[in-house]
């Protein structure tokens, strides 16, 4: 069992203020695999204030981008090097089969370190602009402290797509980790540190909502960023918006894989498969609603059920598995009583729809739902497990109203022969990132929601501007 009784503070182990703690417990075992301090109020007023210090008085946010890029590129090496180490311990935390953890929690957050980085050498934080009465000088400067709070579903990915930008721009940061999945980014301190990264430049809490709610309102915050459900979203997005500070949000999703007529199914299938129970359903950008022609539905729904039924459901760490446990005992619950709603709304099962037989472990079968109506709950709700949704559709036309009829916006996919025309579809849906015959995320792109799929962007350039103020110089016409 890994324990951990200190928290992150200052470039420092400290001791935390409070005697409670977090169990860690991993949903294969049902056992505890390590423990955290609970973190509390104070905890948060000594990381934010070590956060600040950094910010202030150390030359931090001044020195060349170009230098804090270079701490993220030993980061990157060093991860690397501890791939299958790091798989295996956020497989642990929080039931990832370990072949998809290896890309998506710990391959994938590299990749991001490695665009910062590039990005941070190139990046103009200054331009010169003609004025009314001179040139202008427009600065980009670090915002500050910045609060960054991250799920459990990927949490290094979340952890690094937050640090990485404020790192760049400039910001200092207090990371508050899900109770679940904190080990982690204990690992990634000490990684960073090895990088080069100066003590209080990250500082790290464990805690649940009511730490994450303090940390957002902290009045030496100055940005905040969170990525979480929609409801939660909107109270970090009032708490912030009563204190006029800026927040990204990157929030839930509900997203459609649209299947055009004459779209070569033995292809698209088993791609949209594995991008609807990615991580074992636990993905925001998961394609979980099927829209297939009227005219080829059955065909689409016997394929789908197929390939859902011949997963392999079992250990994360096994290799051969492709469908782990939920992260939590309440997870499994909360999906078992989705896909009884949707029974005793209409929806047919064509396979799955109850929990997996494994001797111990929150397991729910892969799921597929016929005959589904995109007003259902499941047609319209995150359930967040391994549980997919076929919706007919009569024409194009309807096909995009499906799609868009949802409160969410974040993803999406279409498939079809003639890829010039699946993306004038692809043009017609409201969601912030959608691939047309395949699924990606692409790291150098704006990554975000439409409606209650969030604010703002991650990713790209936009993700570091997040993290900027802007600041307009007006020169001295007579200076040249």
């Amino acid at each position: 069992m890994i324990v951990q009784d200190r928290l992150y503070i200052g470039g420092e182990l400290v001791a935390p203020t409070g005697t409670g703690t977090i169990d860690v417990i991993n949903p294969y075992t049902e056992e505890i695999t390590g423990r955290v301090p609970d973190g509390t109020n104070a905890d948060v007023d000594a990381a934010v204030a070590a956060a600040r210090r950094a910010f202030d008085t150390t030359d931090w946010s001044t020195r060349p981008a170009s230098e804090r890029a270079e701490v993220l590129t030993k980061a990157s090496a060093i991860i690397s090097s501890r791939m299958e180490e790091l798989a295996a311990l956020i497989s642990t935390e929080m039931g990832s089969p370990l072949g998809w953890s290896i890309f998506g929690q710990v391959l994938a957050p590299t990749m991001v370190l490695d665009y910062y980085a590039g990005l941070g050498a190139t990046y103009e934080f200054e331009e010169t602009r003609p004025g009314l009465f001179g040139p202008v000088l427009v600065r980009r400067e670090p915002m500050g402290v910045a609060a960054a709070i991250v799920p459990w579903n990927v949490p290094m990915f979340e952890n690094v797509i937050k640090l990485a930008p404020a790192f760049i721009a400039g910001c200092t940061v207090v990371l508050k980790t899900a109770p679940e999945t904190p080990l982690d980014a204990y690992v990634l301190h000490e990684i960073l540190t090895e990088a080069g990264l100066p003590p209080g430049v990250l500082n790290i809490i464990p805690g649940g909502r009511e730490v994450g709610a303090y940390l957002v309102s902290h009045p030496d915050v100055d940005k905040v960023t969170f990525t979480g459900s929609s409801a939660a979203g909107m109270k970090v997005a009032a708490a912030a918006g009563s204190l006029l500070r800026p927040c990204t949000l990157e929030l839930g999703g509900k997203s459609a894989a649209i299947i055009l007529d004459g779209a070569d199914l033995n292809a698209v299938i088993p791609q949209i498969i594995d991008a609807g129970v990615m991580n074992n359903g636990q993905a925001c950008v998961a394609q979980t609603r099927i829209l297939a022609p009227q005219g080829q539905y059955e065909n689409v729904l016997e394929a789908v059920t197929e390939a859902m039924s011949k997963l392999v459901v079992g250990d994360p760490l096994d290799p051969a598995t492709q469908i782990g446990p939920l992260v939590a005992a309440r997870q499994r619950d909360r999906v078992l009583g989705l896909i009884d709603q949707g029974k005793n709304e209409g929806a047919r099962i064509t396979t799955g729809g109850g929990r997996s037989e494994q001797p111990t472990g929150w397991f729910v079968e892969p799921t597929v739902f016929g005959d589904v109506e995109n007003s259902m709950t499941i047609a319209q709700e995150e359930i967040f497990g391994p549980v997919l949704s076929v919706i007919p559709y009569s024409d194009e036309a309807s096909a995009i109203a499906i799609a868009n009829d949802s409160l969410y916006g974040l993803c999406g996919t279409v498939w079809g022969a003639d890829a010039a025309h699946a993306t004038d579809v692809a043009r017609q849906v409201k969601t912030g990132t959608i691939g047309v015959n395949h699924f990606s995320m692409a790291f150098g792109a704006p990554f975000g929601g439409y409606k209650q799929s969030g604010l703002g962007r991650e990713l790209g350039p936009e993700g570091l501007e997040a993290y900027l103020e802007l600041k307009s110089i007006s020169l001295d016409p007579a200076a040249g």
